[in-house]
This record gives structure tokens, sequence and C-alpha cells, in this order.
């Protein structure tokens, strides 16, 4: 009987703290797949996901986030990136425990150049910066209960953050 498949990395942080970024660099560094659940969902519903919050609303889109959360833990083996809220579901929060979880860390200067002012992203849509403020104060308690470790990313290159999480790996 072969072992489970876990992650050997899952990384958490609000929208424009390099999840992607940094997720697609650490796999190629570790020479792992990378899986975002935010495209498992888009792949899944057939469409992209600011259309699901317009069609179906974002409880629909919140329960197709659970369900991706939970086969990705269950199948992948490489690095994981997750949706910036899907630490709001106490479910998911509790699915993370026993897995290394990284939150990258920034603050709101950093996260308004990385993501723009909301185009693609539907909670950012109206006000994008207050709302991306309170977006970032209202999880960053979230990251913290399911981090194993933090890395800040404000003021640095993908290539120095990646290696710090490598390091953080070896541990």
């Amino acid at each position: 009987m072969t072992a489970p498949t876990r992650p050997v990395c899952v990384l958490v942080g609000a929208p424009g703290s390099g999840k992607t970024t940094i997720g697609q660099g650490l796999a190629e560094t570790l020479g792992v797949e990378f899986r975002d659940t935010d495209a498992d969902i888009e792949r899944l519903a057939g469409k992209p996901i600011p259309e699901i919050f317009v069609d179906e609303g974002e409880a629909h889109f919140r329960t197709l986030e659970r369900a991706a959360l939970a086969a990705a833990l269950a199948s992948c083996s490489g690095v994981l990136a997750l949706g910036g809220g899907a630490i709001l579901a106490e479910e998911n929060r509790a699915a993370l425990v026993g897995h290394r979880v990284v939150h990258l860390s920034v603050e709101l200067p950093d996260a308004v150049k990385r993501v723009g002012l909301g185009v693609g992203r539907p909670l950012l849509a109206i006000n994008p910066r207050a709302t991306l403020k309170h977006l970032m104060d209202q999880r960053r308690p979230l990251y913290a209960e399911v981090a194993t470790a933090t890395v800040v990313t404000d003021g640095r290159t993908p290539e120095e953050i990646v290696a710090e999480i490598v390091a953080l790996l070896k541990r």
C-alpha cells in the first residue's frame, strides 16, 4: 500500500502576495508539480472565477473552493497555492492542520502594485484599495492560524522568497 499523497508545501496569502508566482518558482526549484486551487475551480466550472461570482454568486464559488481544496490536499504531491479567501471556511482551515503551510505576507502598498486595482478579481471590483485593505485585515489572523511559517514578500524578488521557503522546508 502506498502512502497518501500530500503537498510538499501549501501557500496561503492575500491577493498580491505572490502565491502563483512564488508557487511556480518553488515547484520548479524543487522539481515538483505546481497546482492552484483557483485554476482547478475554473477547470471544474468551465469558466473564469469572475464569471462564477456573477453567474452563481460567492456562496457557490466557496462551495466549489471547499471541494477543490479537499481534492488537491488528497492528490497534490507538489506545491499547492490556495485562493486568497480559502481560509475563510473553518472546514478548510481544519483540513490544513498537519500540512506545511506557508503564509506569504504582504502589506497593502505591495499588494496594490501586484494586483492592480481589481481587474479580474471579483471581490475587488468596487473601491478596490479599501476593499483589499479590509480583506487583508479580516484574513490576516486566519492566515496566521493555519501557517506553520510566515514569509514576508514586501520589496523582495521571487527568487529571494523561493530561497527562503526552500530553506524552511529543509528544517
